[in-house]
């Protein structure tokens, strides 16, 4: 049976352990992201300054942006937080899929406007999956507060577990994964524990619906 948090707001019960887990794996993943999106960079405009600014800044607003709306939507009629997050986990795989090619059909359409331009380009493109990633934690929290009443305990956990896998895809992609498979293949990885995590919260969503 589902469990509804407010009038508004249907949420099924799921064991914090697994939305603990869920959540680790979805910052593993948006890690490995970072560094491939990070490589590819470089490899179209160099090693440079312009490069790092794009990701970092990309990322930073992305995230905050994606944050607030989270948040916003997080009051929305009938609002469901494991569905919700579910399928900003699938958006952010799609997009991780074609991103490589994206990328470099954006350095080939872009080649006559410079290495500004390019960047400038390619800092938009980041803000859609970036402000994915940055909606998860809100609706996340929507969910645990449920079973914690307590909002600082929620948002404390979460952040654990997600900055705790964001540290895990850093340390296995940078010694291992792109090594062995590539930057193509560490991006499908990603692609990949996103789908995983997707689909572990949609089956507890299925049970209560």
């Amino acid at each position: 049976m589902s469990e509804t948090t407010s009038s508004t707001t249907y949420n099924p019960e799921i064991p914090l352990t697994v939305v603990y887990a869920v959540f680790f794996i979805s910052g593993a993943a948006a890690l490995l992201y970072q560094l491939v999106w990070q490589r590819s960079l470089f490899t179209i405009y160099g090693t440079n300054s312009e490069s790092i600014a794009v990701i970092v800044s990309a990322f930073l607003l992305g995230l905050g942006i994606g944050s607030l709306a989270g948040g916003w939507y997080s009051r929305a009629p009938r609002f469901s937080p494991v569905f919700t997050f579910a399928a900003l986990e699938i958006g952010i795989a799609a997009f991780g899929m074609v991103s490589l090619d994206l990328f470099a059909t954006i350095a080939d359409t872009t080649s006559g406007v410079g290495i500004k331009g390019a960047g400038v380009v390619s800092f938009f493109v980041l803000l859609i999956p970036t402000v994915l990633m940055g909606a998860t934690l809100p609706i996340l929290v929507t969910h645990v507060i449920a079973s914690t009443k307590s909002v600082g305990k929620s948002v404390g956990w979460l952040y654990f577990v997600n900055t705790l896998g964001a540290a895990m895809g850093c340390f296995y992609g940078a010694l291992w994964l792109f090594g062995e498979v590539g930057l193509s293949g560490t991006v499908l990885i990603a692609a990949g524990m996103d789908i995983l995590a997707a689909i572990i919260i949609l089956s507890y969503w299925r049970r209560g619906a």
